[in-house]
């Protein structure tokens, strides 16, 4: 087993507990900051191929930041799974049951695909050695929390999401040691930042540590790989969640102001999901503005988390989605005045995740306050809105599936004569220059054509977004029928 003498030999490992450095030193006409995606680690011989070695020799191959998620699955194994809600070992301690297990067969999981990674030069057995100094260390942590928890003297939801941030750590620990090794081991030379804090206890905020741990690197003869999780006293799940990764990566990217900020996804960035129109009948969006990319997130279908993209917008930096697979193709640019040259649809879009809640009242007719006291009830719930429209006397607002609440229909029933509860799907027709006589009507038609019955329309002045509310099993139909019947 390697000691940590050896470790410290072995690895440059640059945290915020140990900088002393006093400028910055980059060539930012040079640098570009990256964030590499999951389900992309996951292919780590195509990350180092296609991605940090791709088209570049020495004299171009540093002044890159990479900033790295976790290896697909890893995550949701710690916490629980995105898409389905499968518990993992978070549940465990939510649930004020025994996590010992749980968290070794994650580490047991972890080494397994270190193990795999041994052929692209993983060190394995310092691999396996810090994979279980991190977790022996979470797990000590994990105790403590079950044990002020278990006192009944402190806030249930402030530990739990503590522990919520110790696991979600692991994952992209790991990824980033094992990609650092590996390119070490082939001679490009490499400095693994780690963000999580486990090494220091500073009392920073996350934007102090970020601050703090780039202070003085110099980039110009380096790659850098950073955790996609960043420890902080204000806890980056507390508001992110499981979109932390991004947030660290923007925040970075507002700190050092790259030439280009870049995001490396399994996929392209296309005018309509591939999987469901055929990927003849879609390609790849060669530009956008950050505008459309909230609208995209507004609908699950994320460029980069919308609260990710606010630091870029703000800073005036360029956004770039790429396909891990596809090298060679420049990608989507991402700005934030792009306006198409011509009017025309950009991209069709939607969900069928979706939930409508219809109020109805016939004392809201005329009277002032009714949408403010709808809005106070969603407010006490915690629960947000992707669509509304109004009537004279009801009030239709559409909210994610995952977030439906029983009590928060209670409340609306207690103060509202009818509430309505419908499973929905939504589609959207995107653009930032889409604003032409008949696109509306030529959208409903292509709908009624394929006998979709719109349940709701709407769109807002600048019509950079156009919704249909449809039953969800109209969802894939429809999202097929307006890109056949727009010029994407």
């Amino acid at each position: 087993m390697a000691s940590g003498a050896n470790y410290k030999d072995k690895f440059e490992f640059l945290s915020g507990a140990a900088l002393s450095w006093s400028v910055y030193c980059i060539a930012a006409h040079m640098l570009t900051v990256e964030k590499i995606g999951g389900t992309s680690m996951s292919a780590l011989q195509k990350v180092i191929q296609n991605i940090i070695l791709y088209e570049r020799d020495d004299t171009d191959r540093y002044n890159h930041v990479y900033v790295v998620s976790a290896f697909s699955g890893v995550t949701d194994m710690l916490l629980e799974n995105k898409k389905t809600g499968k518990p993992g070992v978070y549940h465990r301690i939510a649930k004020h049951l025994d996590f010992h297990d749980a968290l070794d067969h994650a580490a047991e999981s972890l080494k397994k695909i270190n193990k795999g990674q041994a052929e692209l030069g993983l060190d394995l057995e310092l691999a396996d050695w810090f994979i279980t100094m991190r977790i022996q260390r979470a797990s000590v942590y994990l105790d403590n929390l079950v044990n002020i928890l278990a006192s009944g003297y402190v806030s249930k939801e402030g530990i739990l999401l503590a522990a919520r941030e110790i696991l979600a750590s692991i994952g992209e620990t790991h990824a980033a040691f094992n990609l650092c090794n590996i390119l070490q081991h082939m001679g490009v030379t490499t400095s693994l930042i780690d963000l999580s804090g486990a090494e220091d206890h500073h009392p920073w905020t996350i934007d102090q540590r970020i601050r703090q741990t780039f202070k003085g690197v110099d980039l110009k003869d380096r790659i850098c790989i950073v955790t996609g999780y960043t420890k902080g006293k204000d806890g980056i799940m507390r508001e992110f969640d499981r979109g932390y990764s991004e947030v660290t990566f923007s925040k970075i990217a507002a700190l050092l102001k790259p030439k280009e900020a870049i995001i490396h996804k399994e996929y392209h960035l296309s005018t309509a999901d591939p999987a469901i129109v055929g990927v003849s009948n879609c390609s790849p969006v060669g530009f956008t503005s950050y505008d459309i990319a909230d609208q995209l997130a507004d609908v699950g279908m994320e460029a980069i988390h919308p609260k990710a993209a606010k630091p870029l917008e703000i800073n005036g930096i360029n956004l770039r989605i790429k396909n891990t697979f596809e090298p060679s193709h420049p990608g989507t640019l991402i700005t934030k005045d792009f306006v198409c040259a011509n009017k025309r649809v950009e991209i069709i879009t939607g969900t069928d995740k979706l939930m409508i809640i219809d109020v109805y009242d016939p004392l809201m007719v005329g009277s002032v306050g009714s949408d403010f006291r709808i809005m106070e009830i969603f407010l006490k719930h915690n629960i947000s809105y992707t669509f509304k429209s109004t009537s004279a006397n009801s009030i239709s607002l559409v909210i994610w599936e995952r977030h439906y609440n029983p009590r928060l229909v209670k409340d609306l029933q207690n103060e509202f004569e009818k509430v309505t509860v419908e499973k929905v799907a939504l589609v959207c027709v995107l653009g930032s220059n889409m604003d032409q006589p008949g696109l509306l009507a030529r959208s409903a038609s292509a709908l009624t054509e394929q006998g979709i019955n719109i349940k709701s329309a709407g769109f807002a002045l600048r019509k950079v977004n156009i919704q249909f509310l449809v039953a969800r099993e109209d969802f894939k139909t429809a999202v097929i029928a307006l890109n056949n019947a727009m010029t994407c």
